[in-house]
């Protein structure tokens, strides 16, 4: 089946062109004009999306908000924001909430042709492979420092007060506890965790882990538990040592 990219422009002989071309190269398109229909489009069970095309200026609700709004609830659909805006403070921006790719307006036909079809390569590719089940301990339950941690329950508990996690803070959390004292880098942290090529740009993993670190550590500024191995990844650790230090 031929993937399913979701197109979200409010211009709409800008829309309905791209459409045209998408459908012209053998793709499933669906076009809507604002970002709550986007979201309700993507947390829909019954419509699969493979790849969004955004553009950032939309009505009410700005192609940034939708973006931030899909990662924070843990989707990793390749996202290719489209916007007149030409300043690196814009496309950073674009970046830190999530995009994949980043196109200023007017842009060529062909280079976007190419960049969809590169995104898709990415993380079809990825999704294509077949799983490789690692042995390793599964933990359900765990407790460090002041945290309580039940997997199976998603009950959370930080210094006995009942703490709300997201299923894919959890996850992540739970992969660090399966690996403690192992460096682990970002790329494997997208694949094992969100399930998607470990060559996607995206913070997502940093945003992620800056959430977890709100929850989990004494104090997020100083880390003792969720540590940053300058150029390598993260560390779990369980049973700090005084003398490790964030960022060592």
């Amino acid at each position: 089946m031929s993937a399913h990219i979701l197109v979200v422009e409010d211009e709409k002989h800008l829309g309905v062109g791209i459409k045209y071309n998408l459908e012209a190269e053998g793709y499933r398109v669906s076009l809507v004009e604002d970002g709550p229909t986007a979201l309700r489009l993507i947390e829909s069970s019954t419509v699969s999306i493979d790849l969004m095309v955004l553009d950032l200026m939309l009505p009410g609700m700005s192609g940034y908000s939708v973006c931030e709004s899909i990662r924070e609830s843990g989707s990793m659909i390749p996202v290719l924001m489209l916007s007149a805006r030409t300043l690196a403070e814009d496309r950073t921006r674009g970046f830190d909430v999530g995009a994949n790719q980043y196109m200023s307006k007017p842009f060529e036909l062909d280079e976007l042709l190419s960049r969809i079809k590169n995104l898709l390569q990415i993380s079809g590719g990825e999704r294509s492979k077949p799983a490789a089940k690692k042995q390793r301990a599964t933990v359900d339950k765990i407790q460090f420092g002041s945290v309580n941690v039940d997997f199976e329950t998603h009950e959370v508990l930080v210094a006995g007060k009942s703490v709300r996690m997201t299923p894919k803070e959890l996850r992540l959390l739970r992969y660090f506890v399966e690996n403690p004292n192992r460096v682990i880098r970002r790329d494997e942290l997208l694949s094992e965790v969100w399930g998607m090529s470990g060559n996607l740009q995206t913070r997502a993993v940093d945003q992620f882990i800056a959430r977890l670190r709100k929850i989990i550590e004494p104090d997020s500024s100083v880390p003792v538990h969720l540590l940053t191995i300058r150029d390598a990844g993260y560390r779990f650790v369980l049973e700090p040592n005084p003398s490790e230090r964030d960022g060592s």
